[in-house]
């Protein structure tokens, strides 16, 4: 199983949702403000995470003390902080812990439009995932036993609970359907995965963090043309005479059919972010064409596809 903010693996039940709310996503309008809460374990921190995938600016755990601060400084810049979410769960001890649904009451009045997550689960997972990861429970430090502090944790957030827009019981999703829930909770299916093409130097080692690699050197080298030598892959008497040679016109046919069938799996698979190398000797004039090529192309199915050469900005 998963650990505590990561949801366990099955189907999801019938009941996991709470049938008479009503997904807010249209009805968020302009600035957004989300209070994400919930017991530990039951898939927080993936909520929050997967809120920060979608361009949600995340802080959790506040001190209920300092949320009315909080909630002046976002009202007073709209365009800064129009995507929030705020994690809220029972490490906000004592008074702080009471005095949170008053304070969501009064950010209410105050016009400051917010909706309300909460996330369950039954004991027995949430038993099974504390003991698996050999996490601590929050309110185990009061020195009670594990059940108890699950308990103990439910009957102090039910107020939540029971103000909340939307509830999720996670004891029968996995993380990946978890997610899926809250990107359809605020109007989303799935945040964009942004596109990398990389140029760089073999010569001077691959990059870190490459998730594909393309090779390029069995390609002609413009660096033997002297006049072709002080120019890069983004020149178009370069992009010309690479062109024109065969064996690039079948390399980079081949690379773009290969990304175009993977990439529609990759970003399904919930990525967020995919690095793609494209390697030469110098890294100045083939792999510099290529990602310049690719990307163009790719932009024509994929947003957003940035590129970055590493020779040339001298990385």
């Amino acid at each position: 199983m998963n650990p505590p903010g990561n949801t366990p693996g099955h189907s999801p039940s019938p009941g996991s949702f709470r049938e008479e709310a009503a997904l807010p996503g249209s009805g968020f309008d302009g600035q957004q403000l989300l209070v994400v809460s919930g017991l530990s374990g039951s898939g927080k921190s993936t909520a929050l995470h997967a809120l920060e995938d979608l361009g949600f600016y995340c802080v959790d755990n506040l001190p209920a003390a300092l949320l009315p601060g909080f909630f002046e400084q976002i009202r007073n810049n709209p365009v800064l902080y129009a995507r929030v979410a705020l994690g809220i769960d029972a490490r906000s001890r004592g008074s702080d812990q009471q005095r949170l649904p008053d304070q969501l009451q009064q950010l209410a009045d105050s016009g400051l439009q917010h909706r309300l997550l909460f996330l369950t689960a039954d004991s027995r997972s949430i038993l099974k995932r504390f003991s698996e990861t050999r996490r601590r429970h929050p309110l185990t430090f009061d020195q009670q036993a594990l059940p108890a502090a699950i308990e103990q944790e439910r009957s102090l957030l039910q107020p939540l609970q029971t103000r909340a827009d939307w509830v999720i019981d996670t004891s029968e999703i996995n993380i990946h359907q978890l997610r899926q829930q809250v990107w359809k909770y605020v109007g989303s299916e799935q945040p964009t995965m942004i596109v990398m093409l990389e140029s760089f130097a073999y010569k001077r080692g691959l990059p870190q963090d490459l998730d594909f690699v393309f090779d390029t050197r069995h390609c002609p080298n413009p660096h033997w043309i002297d006049e072709l030598r002080s120019l890069t892959g983004r020149d178009q008497a370069v992009r010309e005479w690479l062109e024109s040679d065969a064996t690039v016109q079948a390399l980079r046919s081949d690379v773009l059919e290969f990304l175009r069938r993977w990439l529609p799996e990759i970003r399904d698979s919930q990525r967020s972010y995919l690095t793609i190398g494209i390697g030469c000797t110098g890294g100045r004039h083939r792999s510099v064409y290529l990602a310049e090529w690719l990307a163009e192309q790719l932009r024509q199915d994929f947003t957003p596809v940035e590129v970055y050469h590493r020779e040339l900005n001298g990385g």
